[in-house]
């Protein structure tokens, strides 16, 4: 991809000097592919402009015409304005009003032509619009005296996003002279084989139709990002990030492990040794491929899938029997010292019959313990070493690591995880996770794993039934928690804070434990629980709520992940509406684990959003982790879904991985295509190897 004229520096484009291409590459716009990749966040049909004589109640309409009036008012409430303007053109005024936009009447000044795009709204006073996007028509002078006629009025317009001290209406300008001053045809990274067969358009004439679209768009289209100019766009970003992993995929193949697991009749009896109950077939059928995985001289990188409760931990621990059976050691790395320390305390049991050294190795190891641990895993004397991120730390060093699990590995830093993996040679990598993936982001973070599920639950689990109930209803969820546990049972009650806030009215869990000790159920012990304690005072909450001498445990989001106790029935959720959507069904996931019916209780309090209410609906209306995590992706966006940016996800500038799914699937087809071919055209290569990862952002997890 050299001699690429998109790698011109902005600099050189007419009407761009020093000074502009400084503000230019603050808002990261460096290079005519920068700018020409940005593509209009939306777009408005100005071909026809209304009369403001002709407009309607509900209608969505642009009007030319000039500020005949314009006033800020202060309301009554505190730093509250109102600004207000006529507009008229030759057939009638109509007012507008905006909402606390004080800066306005520095714009919106009288004499002034504006373009008004909004819907017309009817009160008592007539026909207005409210908060409308505006557009100032004139030419200003200075820099804006270089318009190009029909960029903003009379056609079909895009709107780009501001960003920093670059204007719409400048990135407006400066994409046309671009367009206009690419060359035909354009140099095309996708290869010939891959164009004709899904009909794509030329790369210039994409670039410049997606920009300036033609009469044979229409706006539906346009701002659904569906024309074949901006498929075509959207397809090549993608397949170039694809293509970026199904090749390294491919490289990753020609790695050979030096040491490969057997699978004979003693090391199946010692897995069946170790199982506690019957499998469920979707165990058997995650199970059969990660060994087959560990049994191919390439190493391992498989995520696990399963939603809470789906007994991804004993799969993973039936491929560490076959790992150790080889004389391998496993490093089995968990987010949280809890999560860990339970791991711990379930594998150290199942294998307690076995002749495998299990050890737990956190932050709050004791020193002694600390060197005890380090100098087994060293020696090779421990066979499977449990741990949070000190498994990472320099001091800790394998004799012979061959097969490592990381569960909940989303909440890793990426880099950690090639730490750990660093510490063996060529270990087989498993991969787990209770936050179901949906497809699209399976294709881009995970591209180069493979993918198994374990779509059912263990037998005898019965379905949680959940409810959303207002605030106002507090006392009939008390009458429920009170009939479960006099019923033996035990309940959870979650809060999103630890201790009272001024600024932010909800819940505390501090203050909270009290009242319920204390006015709401005196006849139960109340515990409570959050990520400020010390360990050892965390440890001791949960082993006295996992032996029932507690029978309600309040507690923040640290119970989210890992904490198993079957006996507990009922799960509180204060302030849901504050909650994400994956974060309540994991929540959700800590009951329901015994053989009676439980109950989570969605406890909102209004005013709630849309959004929220949505989240809470769709949390009360199925209990598929898959499902919800569609949903969540849906309503959250992709940046949001795991609660972190370390996520190896793309930095996309054309397409939008909730609203382009489908291309993100054909573009991955493409790219696995022609990988599979075993040659990449020399454009392609060379993008592979030099700028692929500079482009997508990416650390790679092995």
């Amino acid at each position: 991809m050299h001699d690429d004229p998109l790698s011109t520096p902005l600099q050189f484009l007419k009407g761009v000097g020093p000074r502009k291409a400084a503000d230019l590459s603050r808002a990261g716009l460096t290079t005519l592919e920068d700018l020409l990749y940005r593509l209009p966040f939306r777009y408005e049909d100005r071909s026809r402009m209304q009369p403001i004589a002709s407009l309607r109640p509900g209608m969505r309409a642009a009007v030319l015409a000039e500020v005949k009036t314009a006033n800020l008012v202060r309301t009554r409430r505190r730093g509250f304005v109102v600004f207000h303007a006529v507009m008229a053109d030759e057939s009638g005024a109509i007012r507008c009003t905006w909402m606390n936009q004080a800066f306005l009447r520095d714009i919106l000044v009288p004499g002034l032509r504006v373009v008004i795009f909004g819907d017309v709204k009817l009160d008592s006073s007539g026909l207005h619009f409210l908060n409308p996007e505006y557009e100032v028509a004139d030419d200003l002078g200075g820099e804006e005296e270089h318009v190009v006629p029909g960029l903003r009025t009379g056609r079909l317009v895009p709107f780009y996003e501001k960003t920093g001290s670059v204007t719409p209406n400048m990135q407006r300008r400066l994409v046309r002279a671009a367009v206009d001053g690419l060359p035909d045809p354009l140099p095309d990274p996708l290869p010939e084989s891959t164009r004709e067969r899904l009909a794509l358009m030329a790369r210039r004439e994409a670039m410049v139709l997606a920009h300036f679209p033609d009469a044979g768009a229409t706006v539906e289209q346009l701002n659904a990002f569906r024309t074949p100019a901006q498929w075509r766009l959207i397809f090549e970003e993608f397949f170039l990030f694809q293509i970026g992993h199904a090749w390294r995929r491919r490289s990753a193949g020609a790695e050979v492990k030096p040491f490969v697991p057997l699978v004979n009749d003693r090391v199946r009896e010692s897995a069946a040794r170790v199982l506690p109950f019957k499998l469920t077939p979707g165990q058997k059928v995650a199970l059969r491929e990660i060994v087959e995985d560990m049994r191919r001289s390439a190493p391992m990188h498989r995520l696990l899938q399963g939603d809470v409760g789906a007994g991804k931990t004993i799969v993973a621990l039936l491929a560490a029997v076959v790992a150790m059976e080889n004389g391998l050691q496993v490093a089995f790395m968990a987010p949280t010292e809890i999560l860990a320390a339970q791991h711990y305390a379930n594998i150290a049991r199942l294998l307690a019959t076995s002749r495998f050294r299990v050890d737990l190795l956190t932050g709050s190891t004791p020193a002694a313990g600390r060197l005890a641990v380090e100098t087994g895993v060293s020696r090779g004397t421990t066979h499977l070493v449990v741990g949070t991120h000190a498994l990472v730390q320099e001091g800790v060093t394998f004799r012979k690591l061959g097969f490592v699990v990381i569960d909940e590995q989303h909440r890793f830093g990426v880099a950690q995880r090639a730490a750990l993996r660093a510490k063996g040679l060529c270990p087989d990598v498993l991969l787990m996770t209770a936050t179901p993936i949906p497809r699209t982001l399976a294709l881009t973070e995970y591209s180069e794993l493979d993918v198994s599920k374990i779509p059912d639950l263990p037998p005898g689990r019965k379905p949680i039934q959940t409810r959303v109930v207002a605030e106002s209803r507090r006392e009939d969820v008390y009458r429920l928690v009170r009939h479960e546990l006099d019923a033996g049972r035990q309940a959870y009650i979650i809060y999103p804070l630890v201790e009272e806030s001024e600024k932010v009215d909800l819940k505390s869990a501090t203050e909270m434990a009290e009242h319920l000790q204390a006015e709401v159920f005196p006849g139960h012990r109340v515990a409570l629980m959050h990520g400020r304690m010390k360990q050892d005072a965390k440890d001791q909450v949960m082993r006295d709520f996992a032996a029932g001498r507690v029978q309600i445990l309040v507690s923040t989001t640290v119970v989210e992940v890992g904490v198993d106790v079957p006996n507990a029935s009922v799960m509180v959720i204060e302030h849901a509406e504050r909650f994400g959507l994956s974060q309540l069904h994991q929540l959700r996931g800590r009951v329901g684990r015994g053989e009676w019916a439980s109950h989570c209780i969605l406890l909102y309090q209004a005013p709630w959003t849309d959004d929220a209410r949505e989240r809470l609906k769709a949390l009360a209306e199925t209990q598929d982790g898959f499902v919800i995590a569609e949903r969540d992706l849906e309503l959250r966006g992709p940046g949001d879904f795991f609660g972190t940016r370390q996520s190896g996800l793309p930095r996309l500038r054309t397409g939008d991985l909730v609203r382009d799914r489908d291309i993100m699937e054909a573009a991955h087809r493409e790219a696995r295509l022609v990988a599979d071919t075993g040659t990449l055209t020399p454009a392609l290569q060379r993008y592979v190897d030099h700028r692929w990862q500079a482009q997508f952002g990416l650390i790679e997890v092995g």
